[in-house]
């Protein structure tokens, strides 16, 4: 196995995972509340392996391809970030009264976890856009076992992100979860949801206009 396309796949997986998105919100919230954390860590890392692989082995060229699916994913995605925006400031901004106390958090069971895991992964179109496009048109370009080392790269920097994410969340949770800090959070969250929102519009419009 080629070692340097392997780390290819790594550092390119990091750069299309590691910036904020709504798995990564979700994933950054869990760990602050200790609330089946390691679950939605292993959740989005085996679903991002799924849509990664799809998009290294035929799926990504299948929906570059297809102009209105990818029209309907883009709208689609900036539809969700934008609600997930509003979410976030609504956190935010919510009275500390409102807010969840630990026997309320610890009732939420494993279920509703992996359910929300499964949103923020399966119905955010921005996903399908960096896993399936971006990182599937280029692991493509790979013949045989070099686009396996690729697609291994990837699927690591997803394992390692959430892990990380996680673990440092719930160890740093008593500091992350005071009122001041999660307010902070919460609008940097939104910001970056309404940024990415923007960009896939502008994308969007550039395309339709030129």
């Amino acid at each position: 196995m080629n070692l340097w396309v392997l780390l290819q796949g790594f550092g390119l997986g990091a750069t299309m995972i590691i910036p904020i998105g709504a798995q990564n919100a979700y994933v950054l919230n869990q760990g602050i509340k200790r609330n089946h954390h390691l679950t939605t860590a292993t959740i989005c890392s085996l679903l991002d392996t799924l849509f990664i692989s799809l998009g290294i082995f035929g799926g990504g060229a299948i929906l570059s391809q297809n102009e209105l699916l990818l029209t309907s994913v883009t709208l689609g995605g900036i539809a969700f970030l934008s609600i997930y925006g509003l979410l976030s400031l609504k956190s935010a901004f919510k009275p500390e009264s409102h807010g969840e106390t630990k026997g309320e958090v610890l009732a939420r069971g494993k279920r509703t976890v992996v359910l929300g895991a499964l949103a923020v992964t399966v119905l955010n179109p921005h996903l399908y856009l960096d896993t399936v496009v971006i990182l599937g048109s280029i692991g493509g370009q790979f013949e045989g076992n070099d686009r396996v080392a690729f697609a291994m790269g990837t699927v690591l920097a997803s394992f390692v992100w959430f892990y990380s994410l996680s673990l440092g969340a719930a160890k740093l949770g008593p500091t992350l979860s005071k009122p001041n800090v999660k307010k902070g959070i919460d609008i940097a969250i939104a910001t970056m949801m309404f940024v990415i929102a923007g960009i896939l519009a502008h994308g969007l419009i550039d395309q339709y206009l030129s």
